[in-house]
């Protein structure tokens, strides 16, 4: 567990730096995405914010790219073991 708790800490240092750690997000950036958006999405997969704007936002984006959102959980489960 503590293997996992390790390797969870570290993609969310670095998708807080801006850092995209999925390679769904990576693709999507390749192609011209807003970075921004993405790189939320995908720290709030990692670990979800409290709040209703925050729930909002990752709402809108996850309609917006549901190819994407869904990627992009497939890919942080996998990781997960």
């Amino acid at each position: 567990m503590e293997v996992l708790d390790n390797r969870l800490g570290d993609l969310l240092a670095a998708s807080l730096r801006g850092v995209p750690f999925t390679e769904a997000v990576r693709a999507a950036l390749r192609e011209g995405a807003m970075s921004a958006d993405l790189l939320f999405l995908e720290r709030w997969e990692l670990c979800p914010l409290p709040g209703t704007a925050a729930a909002l936002r990752v709402s809108q984006i996850r309609r917006a790219n549901p190819g994407l959102a869904a990627a992009i959980r497939a890919e942080l489960a996998a990781r997960r073991g």
